[in-house]
């Protein structure tokens, strides 16, 4: 029976207020930095679809794949990610402009479609490689450099830090065109600056939405959430300007304009400073949490089960053979790396949960009727850990990818870059960027675990995190360095 929020509820669609119940479970419950965990407890107490109240916000909760697909495949032509005030907030107060992932409507479709183009298109993507290998091999050098520093020759600490430095170099060569440092031994002040800003603006964006606005005058959560968005956009801006002013130097002296994907927003393209600004800001986020992030949950599952990585190893080394680099062409022939990553995707999903509103038309989802305008979470994280959807939801099996002749999951069971025409616009590159890297890895090393860290648990950040930091041995597998 189709039932109108207006009218009501059943016991397990009534909302849930945050001033009691989930500031207890919050606070607690211990569910404050492991709200990924909190959507496995609310499903057992309520079942797959339930009310929830974050703040003033309303929306319906969708726990299970078949609730997730059922609304996925009813996306409307310009789908709403839902309340996105805390990162417009921001820019409204400065005058910047929205980006994919901020802007709604038509204006993001316009927006979107100029995006898309030299990034998400797998022809598109592959020309990064080169740019790509080139910030992989300086990644290499420098896990030469940590293990020849450490105790015991082989050991890379810190290895959380190492991978997001890998990668803001990766995704900031390709957006901005030129090298920022992230990999040299002496990190530039501006770009650690960077890296910390973005820490920090993640980590008191759960606070800042927990806490009443009348708040921000009290408690110091407000200032240090903006004082991270302005680290953000000051290194940002500075780097787009740097472009332009070599752009309009070339247009000045009747030189040609050449050049790859800030050079093509900038020139090509009828996009405002200001859309450039806020798009380039949030891609850049984009690319740097989900490579980062992955691959370290990757190389820590891999370091636990060496007969995956020595099933691994055996793919890449017969497909690249002695001493080449992995190509973009090498990985078309890597099903097993490309499930390896895909299952490190599903175990720890970046962001773990993403939200829909339903802007233009009234909706029925699981035998409910919801007016337009209604929001949704989708609890990505409790659904890839769903036995009925992955049988064995806590085992590291890439195997389950692959396209064997097995039964597969369900696609909407792990949806880590989205869905649809509002999916990430940056996957291909950085899928490109973890796979080159993980092969030339696994090529090289032999990945061991560091039994003085213990089990390493997840937190959320916002993204999920390592609770500790994560570190590991890098053995030489034939003693030869390929750079």
């Amino acid at each position: 029976m189709a039932l109108s929020l207006a009218g009501q509820l059943s016991p397990w669609l009534r909302p849930q207020p945050i001033s009691m119940v989930l500031r207890c479970r919050l606070i607690f419950k211990g569910y404050l930095n492991h709200l990924h965990e909190l959507q496995i407890y609310e499903k057992q107490i309520y079942g797959p679809i339930y009310k929830v109240a974050t703040g003033s916000l309303y929306s319906i909760a969708l726990n299970s794949v078949e609730l997730v697909e059922e609304l996925l495949r009813k996306d409307e032509k310009f789908p709403s990610r839902g309340d996105m005030s805390l990162w417009t907030e921001y820019r409204d107060m400065r005058d910047i402009g929205y980006g994919p992932f901020t802007e709604e409507g038509e204006k993001w479709y316009r927006l979107r479609a100029v995006l898309n183009k030299r990034m998400l298109h797998p022809k598109d993507s592959v020309q990064y490689a080169g740019v790509v290998n080139e910030v992989v091999t300086d990644f290499i050098k420098r896990i030469y450099h940590l293990r020849k520093a450490s105790p015991t020759g082989d050991l890379v600490t810190n290895l959380s830090n190492e991978l997001y430095r890998f990668s803001l170099e990766g995704i900031s060569s390709i957006l901005f065109e030129t090298r920022i440092g992230c990999l040299e031994n002496e990190i530039p002040k501006e770009t650690q600056d960077f890296i910390d800003s973005i820490a920090q603006m993640f980590t008191y964006s759960m606070p800042v939405v927990l806490m009443p606005k009348w708040t921000r005058n009290i408690l110091p959560l407000w200032d240090r959430y903006i004082r991270g968005w302005e680290g953000i956009f000051k290194f940002a801006g500075q780097l787009i300007d740097i472009k332009m002013e070599a752009i309009q130097k070339r247009v000045d002296t009747d030189q040609e304009v050449d050049g790859e994907y800030l050079t093509y927003l900038l020139s090509n393209t009828n996009m405002t400073n200001k859309e450039v600004y806020g798009s380039i800001a949030e891609l850049l986020l984009a690319g740097v949490d989900t490579t980062s992030n992955t691959m370290m949950w990757t190389l820590y599952q891999l370091s636990r089960e060496p007969e995956v990585q020595d099933t691994l190893y055996q793919e890449v080394n017969h497909c690249v053979k002695g001493d080449g680099i992995p190509t973009a062409q090498d990985v078309t022939n890597m099903p097993y790396l490309k499930a390896v990553i895909k299952e490190a995707l599903r175990m720890y999903p970046v962001v773990p949960m993403n939200a829909r509103r339903m802007s233009e038309k009234d909706i029925t989802i699981g035998g409910y009727f919801f007016p337009k305008k209604t929001a949704f979470t989708l609890c990505h994280y409790s659904i890839c850990h769903d036995e009925k959807v992955f049988p064995e939801p806590s085992k590291f099996k890439p195997e389950r990818w692959l396209r064997d002749g097995r039964t597969r999951p369900n696609p909407f069971g792990s949806i880590p870059f989205g869905f649809g025409v509002r999916g990430c616009v940056g996957r291909r590159i950085a899928e490109l960027e973890m796979y080159l890297a993980l092969a030339r890895i696994i090529k090289l090393f032999e990945i061991r675990p560091d039994p003085s860290i213990g089990d390493v648990k997840v937190i959320n950040r916002t993204v999920l995190v390592a609770d500790r930091q994560v570190n590991l041995h890098f053995l030489e597998r034939n003693g030869n360095i390929v750079l």
